[in-house]
C-alpha cells in the first residue's frame, strides 16, 4: 500500500514538472444515429396522455401471444407486443410502451430498455413506407452509396425525414442480413435486393401510384442462389440407394 501511494505521488510530481510529456487520452466520438432518439421529448402528438388502446382484433391477438409463454414468464412478450402496437398505430408512442409494460405487468423501464435499444420500433411519426436502406460492409462494397443517393432523389428525402404527405419516411440502417443479394433495401416488411438505382427508382415510383412492386432479387434469381451457372458442386448428386454396398 505505501509503495503503491509513493508510486501515485512520483507520477503527479513527474506530470507537474514535465507536463509536456504527457499525452491527453484520446476517445473516438460516440456515434449518433441520425434518425434515431434514445431520450424521449414530449411532444404534442407523443406523451404519456397521448390516447392508445388496442383494438378488440389486437386485443385478442396479444392474449394468444401471452399464451404461449409458461406462467409467470409472460413478460417475454414484450417485443412481440410492442410490434403488434406499432403496427396498428403506425409508429411506437410512448403510451403504447404504457399500455404494454401495463398488460404484461412490468415496470414501464422494463419496457423502454427495449424500445429504445432495437431499431425496428420507430418512436417517432413514421410515414406510410419506411424505406431502410442498408449500408453496411457487404452493400457497401455493392454499391448501396447509388442506392441511398436514389432513395434521396426520388423522394427529396434526407436520412430521417419523413415527407410532408406522410407516405415516406427514410433511414440508413446496419446489416438486415440480406448480405448476398446485396445492395438491398427494406420497405416496411419487403426486402428489395440486387438493386441498381434504375429498380431503385422503379420501385418508390410503382408505390407512389399506389401499387405494391414485387419483393425479392431484382436479378432474376430466386433467393440467395449464385448469379449465373453454378461454379462448385455441379456433378449429379447421389440417388437414395446409390453407391450403397450391396451387402448392406
Amino acid at each position: 500500500m505505501r509503495n503503491a501511494m509513493l508510486l501515485m505521488l512520483k507520477n503527479i510530481a513527474y506530470k507537474i514538472r514535465y507536463p509536456s510529456s504527457y499525452r491527453s487520452v484520446q476517445t473516438t466520438a460516440v456515434y449518433q444515429h441520425g434518425d434515431d432518439i434514445f431520450v424521449h421529448r414530449d411532444t404534442c402528438e407523443n406523451n404519456a396522455g397521448t390516447k392508445f388502446e388496442f383494438s378488440c382484433e389486437n386485443q385478442k391477438r396479444a392474449e394468444a401471444i401471452m399464451a404461449i409463454y409458461p406462467e409467470g414468464h409472460k413478460r417475454a412478450a414484450v417485443m412481440p407486443l410492442l410490434d403488434l402496437a406499432q403496427r396498428q398505430y403506425g409508429w411506437l408512442p410512448i403510451s403504447a410502451m404504457h399500455k404494454v409494460a401495463e398488460i404484461l405487468e412490468i415496470p414501464k423501464m422494463r419496457v423502454y430498455e427495449v424500445a429504445t435499444f432495437y431499431t425496428m420500433y420507430r418512436r417517432v411519426p413514421t410515414g406510410k413506407y419506411h424505406v431502410c436502406v442498408c449500408t453496411t460492409t457487404p452493400c457497401w462494397l455493392r454499391g448501396s452509396d447509388e442506392i441511398l443517393e436514389a432513395v434521396k432523389q426520388n423522394l427529396g428525402l434526407e436520412v430521417g425525414q419523413t415527407d410532408e404527405d406522410k407516405m415516406f419516411t427514410l433511414s440508413e440502417v446496419e446489416c438486415l442480413g440480406a448480405c448476398v443479394n446485396a445492395p438491398m433495401m427494406q420497405i416496411n416488411d419487403d426486402y428489395y435486393e440486387d438493386l441498381t438505382a434504375e429498380d431503385t427508382h422503379e420501385i418508390l415510383c410503382c408505390l407512389k401510384d399506389g401499387n405494391k412492386p414485387s419483393p425479392g432479387p431484382r436479378s432474376g434469381r430466386c433467393a440467395a442462389e449464385p448469379l449465373g451457372e453454378p461454379t462448385s458442386l455441379t456433378e449429379r448428386p447421389p440417388c437414395p440407394g446409390e453407391n450403397v454396398r450391396k451387402d448392406l
